[in-house]
């Protein structure tokens, strides 16, 4: 029996999802602050053939008085930067937020050592278009060899095909809109 359940246990352990589930112990406060988005792996219709233009995103997260997540974000789309504001409202567990109204279905970290980096989870639905994102987190503009490494892994272990994901270009005008301000 001890043989059997050893290999089992290490299976779990190994397994990306079980550091999601002890990410729900974790405070979200040590989420707040500036962020580059440095890579995106995406279902979206068109990703992969609008990957190559797009640069380098910004997001700023605060936290309300209600303890949701404030998110000011500059995302790349097509050309322009939209700057724009949401707010995710949490769930019964710590770590997971959403605003159906907006389309965000599911917002949640699956992997973070908070000080670097931080691999985040979407869940998204817009005009009777449903998909999901993993977002490469970052609070400088060069990530750690560990944050891609992690995010790889991620991306690859929750389906996303090597043509569905990309290092955003090192155009950092979107992202410092953001840290302006807007």
């Amino acid at each position: 029996m001890r043989a059997v359940l050893l290999p089992a246990l290490l299976a779990l352990v190994s397994v990306p999802r079980m550091q999601a589930v002890w990410l729900g112990r974790l405070d979200p406060k040590q989420l707040l602050g500036s962020w580059y988005v440095l890579a995106v792996a995406s279902g979206e219709k068109g990703f992969a053939l609008e990957k190559a233009t797009k640069n380098i995103e910004g997001v700023v997260v605060t936290l309300t008085p209600e303890n949701n997540l404030k998110m000011l974000s500059s995302r790349h789309r097509l050309e322009r930067c939209d700057v724009n504001v949401a707010v995710l409202l949490r769930q019964n567990s710590g770590w997971v937020f959403e605003n159906p109204s907006l389309g965000v279905l599911d917002y949640r970290v699956l992997g973070t050592n908070f000080r670097d980096y931080a691999i985040v989870f979407t869940q998204l639905e817009f005009k009777d278009e449903a998909f999901s994102t993993v977002e490469l987190y970052s609070r400088t503009e060069l990530a750690s060899q560990e944050a891609m490494r992690l995010f790889a892994r991620w991306s690859k272990g929750l389906g996303f095909l090597s043509q569905q994901q990309a290092t955003l270009q090192q155009d950092f005008t979107c992202a410092r809109k953001v840290f302006q301000g807007g």
